[in-house]
């Protein structure tokens, strides 16, 4: 078995062979609930999803992510807020993309973190703006990464993963969005 990274590579090229042969592998549905607690205080649980053709049951118990916000955006700091969330899952993302492919490519990745901002205006989000978004107008990512590879092939990596990362396509691209109220 060889391991790079942390990642089991055998494993991984099986995976990738797998779909080849067989594309609906490749199909996954995530879930999560999220029930709101009080002020801006929320609680998401994730546990169950659908993939590789079958319901996975390896969670025993669910992931419990707290969402809040600031005092001075009137919440007590349970949790970061969605949009400090939205960060996160953009460098976890990444992470995964660089670390999965650079173990694919024979590159060891000895350290690696994000430097991850963005600017929101709240001017739309309180209605007082038709303008203005009330997203992020802007994300920066910093990528510090210590490899022996060199420069040229972690360049390569990270465009590869920037093209590639399920993440940045979500920012990115419009992703269509039902909202049922039952």
């Amino acid at each position: 078995m060889s391991n790079l990274n942390g990642v089991n590579v055998d494993q991984l090229v099986g995976t990738i062979n797998a779909i080849k042969n067989e594309p609906s592998i490749a199909d996954f549905k995530f879930r999560a609930t999220t029930t709101w607690i009080n002020g801006g205080h929320c609680q998401t649980k994730i546990q169950s999803f659908r993939g590789a053709n079958i319901e996975d049951e390896s969670r025993d118990k669910p992931f419990v992510m707290d969402g809040d916000e600031p005092p001075v955006l009137l919440g007590e700091n349970h949790g970061p807020n969605a949009v400090e969330a939205l960060l996160h899952a953009m460098g976890s993302c990444l992470s995964v993309g660089i670390v999965y492919n650079g173990a694919a490519r024979g590159i060891n990745i000895k350290s690696l973190n994000f430097d991850i901002d963005g600017d929101l205006n709240l001017h739309a989000f309180l209605g007082l703006s038709e303008t203005e978004r009330p997203g992020y107008s802007n994300i920066r990512i910093k990528i510090n990464i210590d490899s022996d590879a060199p420069r040229d092939k972690i360049e390569e990596l990270c465009k590869y993963v920037e093209k590639t990362s399920p993440m940045m396509d979500c920012i990115r691209n419009p992703v269509p969005v039902t909202i049922t109220i039952t």
